[in-house]
């Protein structure tokens, strides 16, 4: 890594056959739509974001949802992040006294504030 550069690697697809396979090449434009996709280490999408050119994404989100997806993978399933999660916050444990009680014990827990 570069003084002041980012310490994870990033690409450039000119020709736009990765931004074909994922469906964000525009080819009358020649460029590909904005868009950040997170995928795991067995290579699975875990989430992605599109935008159209005038609207910025929020790296700060995008660094959130990488540690929650990482909490959740380290965990194997057995907790789960709400909306709005971030580290060192009380995290959600799924299992079928979690159905259809979500709303319930986020509300009334105030570890998510």
């Amino acid at each position: 890594m570069v003084a002041g550069g980012i310490p994870f690697p990033m690409l450039s697809d000119a020709g736009g056959k990765v931004g074909t396979v994922y469906g964000i090449y525009d080819e009358n434009a020649g460029v590909e739509t904005r868009g950040r996709f997170l995928i795991d280490p067995d290579g699975v999408v875990q989430a992605f974001e599109v935008l159209t050119p005038p609207v910025g994404r929020n790296v700060n989100e995008t660094l959130r949802q990488i540690q929650a997806f990482q909490l959740v993978r380290n965990s194997k399933g057995t907790e789960a992040t709400p909306s709005g999660w971030k580290p060192g916050k009380k995290t959600l444990k799924p299992g079928p006294d979690l159905v259809g009680k979500v709303w319930e014990v986020w509300k009334t827990s105030r570890a998510f504030d």
